[in-house]
């Protein structure tokens, strides 16, 4: 089965079936913080966070700017290359974006919601950081507009969990994302490829777990070690091993093939800012890394959903 050009049902093919038409997203700057940055979990974040809380695509330079003027601006940058772009997602991407008081968040996210060219919401956020009256509020904006609930899972292995300082165990996201689920919202999970000490099988455990579920969709993001990280002082004082271009195609491949037909795929490769990424070193040219994962699917005749039902071998943890 394609999804368009695809074989596997892509975020561009979902929104064009929901919209009729492309749809963009726009990163951007909630102006919030992380309870792994502010003292209440930590300081440093988890290992692999960038000073900028993963939103360096934000257009926005300058923090609580507001979000419509931040919309204004990443459409121009769209624009700047596809005159005939729109409508968007508005995207808030940096940080927490539930871990401020429910006031704010409804000021915040109304406000992106009725700019004329937002068709919906996606809010990047920690599964701890989804007290009742915030997924209440998501659930009335839902009636709106579609929202859709970016969860950081990274991985369902513990003691990976504990390396990487997430902060929380995996009950504390299954909770969560049944919450979600139960209030109507689109959730969508996040998975990190490659983290240290994890292998090929513990990484298809967790796509195979979140495939069960199932979440609605999903971003296999390739680890990108930062500058500036406690991963990359890491990553400096012992290195460990990074994946080849090969090992990460086979992967995806694999990967792409235990998800269900329904789950949206909404990133494959993930971009590390290139002035800031020291590893791998090949993920800079994302054109080359696109093409190695087409052809590989093409060699291979995968397609989402081929080995629905193959257990992976040995136990979750």
């Amino acid at each position: 089965m394609l999804w368009g050009d695809k074989p596997y049902h892509s975020l561009d093919y979902e929104l064009k079936r929901q919209f009729g038409q492309k749809v963009y997203k726009l990163a951007l700057d909630g102006g919030m913080t992380c309870p792994n940055r502010d003292g209440t979990l930590g300081r440093g974040g988890c290992i692999f966070c960038s000073e900028g809380g993963s939103g360096e695509f934000a257009v926005s330079k300058k923090r609580c700017a507001d979000v419509w003027q931040q919309i204004d601006e990443a459409r121009e940058r769209v624009a700047g290359k596809i005159p005939k772009c729109g409508p968007f997602i508005a995207y808030f991407q940096s940080y927490t974006n539930t871990y401020a008081p429910v006031s704010y968040l409804e000021a915040l996210f109304s406000r992106a919601l009725e700019h004329p060219w937002v068709v919906g919401l996606s809010v990047g956020t920690r599964p701890d950081c989804l007290p009742d009256e915030v997924v209440r509020l998501l659930e009335t904006l839902n009636r709106r507009k579609p929202v859709w609930v970016e969860l950081g899972l990274q991985t369902i292995h513990e003691a990976t969990a504990r390396t990487i300082r997430r902060g929380y165990g995996l009950p504390v996201f299954e909770k969560a994302f049944s919450r979600l689920k139960e209030a109507g919202l689109t959730v969508v999970t996040h998975v990190i490829l490659g983290l240290p000490g994890e292998t090929k099988d513990m990484m298809l455990k967790t796509v195979d777990y979140l495939g069960n579920l199932p979440t609605d969709g999903i971003k296999l993001q390739l680890l990108h070690i930062l500058k500036g990280t406690d991963l990359a002082a890491m990553y400096e004082e012992e290195p460990f091993p990074v994946m080849s271009l090969e090992e990460y195609t086979d992967l995806i491949a694999e990967c792409i093939g235990l998800l269900p037909r329904s789950v949206v795929i909404h990133r494959i490769s993930g971009d590390g800012p290139k002035n800031l990424l020291i590893a791998p070193e090949w993920s800079k040219n994302k054109r080359l890394v696109l093409n190695s994962i087409g052809q590989k699917l093409r060699e291979n005749g995968v397609y989402q959903g081929k080995f629905r039902g193959i257990s992976v071998q040995n136990s979750v943890f």
